[in-house]
This record gives structure tokens, C-alpha cells and sequence, in this order.
């Protein structure tokens, strides 16, 4: 369904550990309606709801709400650091376009 490489994972397991926020909560990954193309990705660490896939991960869960989960489908998460800056990258196959500044999506 989702796949995150070991990169991501690492960096998951970071923020899990160091962030007071993060603290007995899982990884929410998902979708919501922004930009100009139409969708923008989102993380935030929350509690299982109702309706959620539940990704176990080596000491850690994801947590995707069912419309996400249709549109996140077959990605694959990476983290990168690199001169330009850092951060989560999501290789998708369900996008059909983005906007210019790439920070949206149109499934």
C-alpha cells in the first residue's frame, strides 16, 4: 500500500523520540484539499480514529483515513537532507499533475 524508505523511517523514529508532541502517537499521512492543483500532503502525529489503516513499521505505526489511503496508494516515502534543504519526499503514482511550485497535486 505505502512504502517508506529506510531514510524516512529514521527520521519517523527521530521525531517520534524528540518530539514532546509525538509522545505516544502514531504517524498520520495523508491527504486535504489546498492549492491550486487541488490536494497537499500532510503529516501530523495523532491517535487511531475510527475507519484508519493502521501500517505497522519497525517501532512505529502510520495511520492513513480511508481517502487518503486511495490516493496515497503505491507511493513511496523517502527523507532527504541536500544543499536546497531537507525533507519528505513522496514519490506517488496516482498524481496526474501539479502546480508550478510543485506544493500541490491533482489526482
Amino acid at each position: 500500500m505505502l512504502t517508506l524508505t529506510q531514510n524516512a523511517q529514521a527520521k519517523i523514529k527521530e521525531f517520534l523520540t524528540s518530539e514532546p508532541t509525538a509522545k505516544g502517537k502514531s504517524l498520520r499521512i495523508g491527504v486535504k484539499p489546498s492549492g491550486c492543483a487541488g490536494y497537499e500532503y500532510f503529516f501530523a502525529f495523532d491517535d487511531k480514529k475510527e475507519g484508519d489503516t493502521d501500517l505497522t513499521c519497525e517501532g512505529f505505526s502510520v495511520l492513513l483515513d480511508a481517502a487518503s489511503a486511495g490516493y496515497l496508494k503505491g507511493s513511496t516515502i523517502d527523507f532527504a537532507e541536500d544543499v536546497s534543504g531537507s525533507g519528505f519526499k513522496i514519490a506517488n503514482p496516482n498524481v496526474k499533475s501539479s502546480c508550478g511550485c510543485g506544493k500541490s497535486q491533482a489526482f
